[in-house]
């Protein structure tokens, strides 16, 4: 069973709220946020991203009461969020508060960071060939980051999947969303954990053991983080969901093989040795017997992780930054003639500001990166604006190609080929 899945995603993601309805707002700090669009909503809580005048965009998670009138839901994300807070690959909480509705009814709420696009979206717009190592490697070095902390706090997730893994485009990295089944190891206080096929085989166990009315014995460890993982993991190498698979005997009686199986039919796109650290990282987290399970600790040593993969040209249109990246805008031969060159700068900064408040703009005239735009602004939230503005639009008679790009890289001035 899975934990209400309401995620602090992507402006572009939630559903706009009911325009027949009247403005939704939260009084926040002694300030009006408006609420701008649903972004998820479950059998406890929804969560909206807000607005106010005076500062940017958040998310706000609302807990409606309990079948028992209470407030456990919200009390208990509440606690374990103000536990872990301080990591970088872990969701920020902003603070709490009670709002009032207009009929007086109060409810709980977290003011919590804004994320953008989650991994079961990326998922769902990429190639049915999968994703890029490079991708993968990213959301796998950023999800155990965030494991190895959760873990060495004494806590387990509980309801790791793809819908819990988001992106951040400030800070360029894949956090963990959505506490509410999570228990300190030893200490577990929810019967039922995981979600259809991303739970571990001794959570099935366990569920199982609930439904019936027995105990479930010890409880469950941080180890069936790691089997989520390695499924999340599995569907981003090989581009289909699996939930099927885990379901079927043949998994049951051999899920190596069948893992194999599954990197043997796709392997022909990869280099091979990337591949096989890959499979046998993935493999690591997928024993049934969960004490011969990797930790996250020991997966973060992979040899996989050693490897220096590029971004695919598709990756950076998918992972919103602050910067934006112009292709196919401007011909070599006007890069060399001085006056055209500034004529071509202002141009393109006109432009670009029409979006969103441009920090910086750079055409470079040699390699890497030779004739290609690059637009720092002042937020994603611009970027991802002029992104969708821009890309289709003709520059001189030629179409442009509108992609983001690290703001780390940018920053540092290094403009690295994008694998096509």
């Amino acid at each position: 069973m899975s934990s209400p899945n309401p995620n602090p995603a992507a402006a572009g993601s939630g559903e706009k709220v009911d325009q027949v309805m009247q403005p939704v707002l939260f009084e926040i700090f002694g300030e009006m946020w408006k609420v701008q669009a649903r972004l998820g909503q479950g059998g406890s809580a929804s969560v909206y991203r807000v607005s106010s005048a005076r500062s940017s965009s958040a998310a706000v998670k609302e807990f409606l009461l309990d079948a028992q009138g209470g407030d456990y839901g919200f009390l208990k994300e509440r606690s374990v969020l103000e536990d872990i807070q301080g990591h970088k690959n872990i969701v920020t909480l902003y603070g709490v508060f009670t709002n009032h509705n207009p009929l007086g009814v109060a409810s709980r709420c977290l003011l919590l960071e804004l994320l953008d696009v989650s991994v079961s979206e990326l998922l769902v717009r990429g190639s049915s060939q999968g994703h890029s190592m490079w991708l993968i490697q990213h959301c796998a070095r950023d999800v155990l980051e965030a494991l190895c902390f959760l873990h060495r706090e004494g806590y387990v997730h509980a309801d790791l999947k793809p819908r819990n893994v988001l992106w951040s485009p400030d800070d360029e990295c894949f956090k963990l969303i959505d506490f509410g089944l999570s228990f300190k190891e030893g200490h577990q206080d929810v019967k039922y954990i995981q979600t259809d096929g991303y739970r571990a085989p001794e959570a099935e166990v366990q569920n199982s053991l609930a439904q019936a009315g027995l105990e479930g014995g010890s409880g469950c460890t941080t180890a069936v983080d790691l089997w989520s993982l390695g499924i999340i993991l599995l569907e981003m190498f090989s581009g289909i969901k699996l939930k099927d698979t885990v379901k079927s005997q043949e998994w049951k009686d051999n899920s190596a093989a069948v893992v194999d199986h599954i990197f043997s039919s796709n392997s022909v796109v990869y280099p091979a040795i990337p591949v096989y650290h890959l499979r046998d990282l993935i493999k690591s987290m997928l024993h049934h017997n969960p004490n011969r399970r990797s930790t996250a600790e020991a997966a973060l040593i992979s040899p996989f992780f050693s490897i220096p993969f590029a971004p695919h040209i598709d990756d950076l249109v998918l992972l919103p930054t602050p910067v934006l990246r112009l292709l196919n805008v401007i011909d070599d031969s006007h890069l060399h003639n001085d006056d055209e060159y500034e004529d071509i700068l202002e141009d393109m900064r006109e432009e670009c500001q029409k979006y969103g408040s441009v920090l910086s703009l750079l055409i470079p005239k040699e390699n890497p990166g030779k004739g290609q735009v690059f637009v720092e602004y002042a937020n994603a939230g611009d970027s991802k604006e002029a992104q969708r503005l821009l890309t289709g639009r003709t520059f001189d008679g030629k179409f442009v190609v509108a992609t983001f790009y690290p703001l780390s890289a940018y920053k540092r001035g290094y403009l690295y080929q994008t694998v096509q």
